[in-house]
């Protein structure tokens, strides 16, 4: 089993045990096997010494919801609201995709990703064996589900949803572990009630957790009513998709009894700060959902609605926007903003041993370059990682304790090849 030592690092563990540790870290096989001030044992024993003087590790970012191939709309159709911007540009010019641009596409958002510190992603999209074929290229690791519109006539909906169960069965667990699967159904307002209970037996059957949107705009919160006489959180309750373990992401439009239901029933809520802001959605009640017990954690969204995927400005952002919004400087404090981008995010996923730098956890981590103005003086580490870092000071990425990334270089992934056959289907897409 392979042995591989970091020296001189300064550690921000996760751990509130020990939050801080300046030192040494040693990685056997695919888990942190020591994380102390000291060398344990000698240097001739590890297969891999490395130096981590001027670096800042820490655990790999968790993204909890996103749409990797909508990169090809990265500035297509911005600063308009939300149903217009799907209705008139996003689901028009999805509906040209092929596997081949989903293909390339997801491998360009994966490479943004992982070059800018994220170690673990969440995916709902169509075409999904080239996504999981892209994660496992990659060396990430992706929670993968086929997202499905059920506006459609029976036999379409039939297909959707025999896709959907047979990716979910086929990959999950795939590329040693590193691939998970979810069954989601996209969201109350595009899937007939119905269709969206067999999700629910289906995801029983296969034993999977359920990804959905939820009460991302009022306009959403104020169809459903309309529709179906609830709001979104016991709508979904009525339809059964709470009796799985469930992710939704957005929750921005949230009354006291619908918080309730959800922690009632453990749901897990990503965040989506930046793409909220941007589609003008609002702003969650995160403070609120946290106190009742709610797993909070972060995500992007897409490209096309962020218009980035870095998770360093999404925890910034988390931070930022609450104290704002409530006049509460300690709201989401830095420690609890990473927290949501690495620990809890790992969690709402079900992922066991993952989010925090402590012996025993699967060895995903990332450095940050250090020698650098905006991280001087060396006040607080978590501090700067929230309200300073960004994506691009990374240099490092371990995933399961291989390295993905060293020295800014994606050693996976061929960059050069991926850009050009990107702009090749862009160009192919609007000509």
């Amino acid at each position: 089993m392979k042995k591989t030592l970091i020296t001189n690092g300064i550690f921000v563990t996760v751990d509130e045990t020990a939050p801080l540790i300046k030192g040494c870290m040693v990685i056997e096989g695919n888990r942190i096997a020591y994380l102390g001030d000291h060398i344990p044992e000698p240097i001739e024993q590890y297969d891999d010494v490395v130096n981590g003087s001027n670096k800042l590790y820490m655990p790999g970012l968790v993204n909890t919801h996103g749409h990797a191939a909508m990169s090809l709309l990265r500035g297509y159709g911005d600063d308009l609201a939300l149903q217009i911007w799907l209705e008139e540009k996003m689901w028009p010019m999805e509906a040209k995709f092929s596997a081949n641009d989903v293909k390339w596409a997801t491998l360009l958002s994966i490479l943004e990703m992982v070059k800018g510190g994220t170690t673990t992603f969440v995916d709902m999209y169509d075409h999904m064996n080239e996504v999981a074929k892209a994660v496992e290229q990659s060396g990430m690791r992706g929670s993968l589900c086929r997202g499905v519109i059920g506006i459609c006539p029976p036999d379409i909906q039939d297909a959707k949803l025999k896709e959907a169960t047979e990716f979910a069965k086929e990959w999950h667990g795939a590329a040693d572990g590193r691939i998970t699967t979810m069954i989601s159904p996209h969201s109350p307002y595009t899937c007939p009630p119905d269709y969206i209970e067999r999700f629910v037996q289906a995801a029983h059957d296969l034993n999977l957790p359920i990804h959905t949107h939820m009460s991302e705009t009022s306009r959403e919160v104020f169809f459903n009513e309309q529709q179906y006489g609830l709001r979104p959180a016991a709508h979904l309750e009525k339809c059964g998709v709470f009796t799985r373990p469930t992710l939704i992401a957005h929750g921005v439009h949230l009354t006291d009894d619908e918080i309730a239901i959800l922690a009632a029933h453990k749901v897990n809520v990503s965040h989506n700060p930046g793409s909220n802001l941007k589609l003008a959605s609002g702003i969650a009640r995160v403070q609120d959902l946290q106190l009742a017990g709610v797993k909070v954690s972060l995500g992007t969204d897409s490209a096309a609605s962020n218009n980035n995927l870095d998770m360093f400005e999404e925890m910034r952002l988390a931070a930022l926007i609450h104290k704002g919004a409530t006049g509460d400087p300690l709201a989401i404090p830095a420690k609890e903003a990473l927290k949501m981008g690495t620990l809890t995010g790992a969690e709402s996923l079900w992922l066991e041993n993952l989010g925090q730098l402590k012996p025993g956890m699967r060895a995903d981590f990332i450095a940050l370059d250090l020698d650098q103005p905006h991280f001087l003086p060396k006040t607080d580490f978590v501090s700067h990682i929230v309200y300073s870092a960004s994506a691009k000071d990374v240099t490092d990425v371990c995933v399961d304790g291989q390295w993905i990334v060293r020295g800014g270089e994606c050693l996976t992934l061929d960059e050069e090849r991926i850009k050009r056959e990107f702009e090749l289907c862009f160009d192919k897409l609007i000509g």
